[in-house]
């Protein structure tokens, strides 16, 4: 796996909507956050186009993506916000100059497309983590201070490592391989295509906001049956946030429709890892070989 170059003060990073729309002015703290960092910012021409829900026509998208990934200058690409768009562009784009200067790709939600499509058919490691837009002051639940602290030490070469208090569905066991995974509907739609991740002993990050019970539930039988989630080395799962159930509840929560698919398996689970849609929202480093550990008490995820 290729690990793009590690920024430096000077370097200029772009901001692209590959999906869905954001709102005039929402990347203006962005700009000068990430300026604050010593970095100079190039916000695509198309960021702020408009096709209904989407940010631009898919061709707009493509090519504002296309861009930057193709603009030398350019040494990291921010994903402004998430929603939906990834999967009807990410065959129109092209790699090449990408390969022949690979650069992070930062994002999460809508954007596991991008980084399972980059870490499998690309082989190059891309940063799941906090978005431009959420910066914006109209963002009801901002990212919090700490983990854009951390995306910025990630960016700039650190190795994030993470030690938290288990949860009390975590499972015991230690476990290492390449991370993958990302938003679970997100993984659900992608399942067969070139893009799915390569799970083969990998370390599968999940995580889902505003899905209904019902239909968790359905998307991780469908990865039971599809032999997914029996051939990973261990699962790490992060925020489940604002889940909605039907007035005929499903009967379990969340986290116990999670615990209930993978208790045949025997590798280590760690449940409630700080990131998602949620304001702590820690980088995780895609496509990277990371060690799982779930102890008695407490967990941690390190990365090689």
């Amino acid at each position: 796996m290729i690990t793009p170059p590690p920024l430096r003060p000077g370097d200029r990073i772009g901001i692209v909507t590959p999906a869905g729309r954001i709102s005039g002015g929402a990347l203006e703290n962005a700009v000068d956050h990430f300026r604050s960092w010593g970095l100079e910012v190039t916000v695509s021409p198309g960021a702020y186009s408009v096709c209904n829900q989407f940010g631009g026509t898919d061709m707009q998208r493509t090519a504002g993506l296309q861009d930057m990934l193709d603009d030398e200058t350019v040494r990291a690409v921010i994903c402004s916000r998430g929603g939906y768009g990834c999967v009807r562009i990410i065959d129109k784009l092209d790699f090449g100059n990408f390969l022949r200067n690979p650069k992070w790709i930062v994002g999460y939600s809508d954007i596991t497309v991008l980084h399972s499509h980059v870490n499998r058919v690309c082989g190059v490691e891309t940063l799941h983590g906090p978005m431009a837009a959420e910066l914006s002051p109209e963002k009801k639940s901002p990212v919090s201070q700490r983990s854009m602290e951390l995306l910025r030490e990630s960016l700039f070469g650190t190795m994030p490592a993470y030690y938290m208090k288990n949860h009390p569905l975590s499972r015991m066991g230690r476990a290492s391989g390449v991370l993958a995974g990302g938003n679970l509907s997100v993984l659900y739609s992608i399942l067969g295509s070139a893009s799915a991740p390569d799970t083969g002993g990998s370390i599968l990050f999940i995580e889902e906001v505003g899905e209904y019970l019902y239909h968790l539930d359905r998307i991780m039988m469908a990865m039971k049956r599809s032999g997914l989630l029996g051939n990973i080395g261990g699962l790490v799962v992060g925020g489940l946030t604002g889940m909605k159930d039907n007035d005929a509840p499903f009967g379990k929560t969340a986290e116990e429709i999670i615990a209930e698919a993978v208790e045949d398996y025997d590798f280590p689970v760690m449940f409630g890892f700080p990131a998602g849609h949620q304001p702590e929202n820690h980088p995780l480093i895609m496509g990277r070989e990371v060690t799982l550990s779930v102890e008695d008490k407490t967990g941690s995820i390190t990365f090689r």
